[in-house]
């Protein structure tokens, strides 16, 4: 459960930005407002359903098979993966990042129904499977085990902010379309920041 404990508490801080704008906000910012805590909710709600196995991620093998972990970065998005075989078959599944994976050498893993174990260990998918191999630089796991490394929430928050990059341009969208002022443009913007910071988060963003 600790890997999704981050993921978790950035859609609770997500959603309480949202909250803090909603007494000031006019008829129109309440309905967007309302549909970003909504879309929050929902994204997150079927996020939780693949890590738990109440939806399918399209892994359809069962028992013991091959397993490896690889991180992806590509531009702004850094994840980790599991790459599955079994039989001549490969596949590559998002997992939300534990740290456990960054000690987690090529071996056995086993999957029991919709669940993915290495022995005591669950790894939660943060996504569908794959059957190509995901865009980007894959980095190799290390072939020797080692001692975890702890990644604090500010460190996490610090990488998943960047994909906040475009807040600002939300910000003179919505004053340029609904005739806001400063007020609006602030607003708008700390909140397309959380919810751009809150969906790298959600999908799985490895810190390391």
């Amino acid at each position: 459960m600790r890997a999704l404990t981050y993921p978790l508490l950035v859609t609770s801080g997500t959603l309480a930005v949202v909250a803090a704008w909603v007494p000031f906000a006019d008829i129109d910012q309440l309905s967007a407002l309302a549909v970003v805590a909504l879309g929050v909710l929902a994204y997150t709600a079927y996020q939780l359903g693949l890590a738990f196995g109440v939806f399918p991620t399209g892994l359809v093998a069962t028992g013991a098979v091959g397993g490896r972990r690889v991180r992806q970065q590509f531009r702004l998005v850094s994840r980790s993966w599991l790459e599955i075989s079994s039989g001549d078959r490969m596949v590559w599944l998002p997992v939300f990042y534990d740290p456990d994976l960054s000690t987690f050498v090529p071996s056995e893993l086993e999957l029991a129904g919709r669940a993915v174990l290495d022995g005591e260990a669950r790894f939660y998918p943060s996504g569908r499977v794959r059957t190509s191999e995901p865009a980007g630089k894959l980095v190799d796991n290390p072939s020797r085990p080692s001692e975890p490394p702890v990644y604090g929430i500010g460190r996490r928050l610090i990488l998943d902010v960047q994909s906040a990059i475009g807040a600002p341009l939300v910000g003179l969208l919505w004053v340029y379309v609904m005739n806001g002022g400063l007020g609006a443009f602030v607003a708008t913007t700390t909140v397309a920041a959380a919810t751009f910071t809150w969906l790298s988060a959600i999908r799985g963003s490895d810190p390391s």
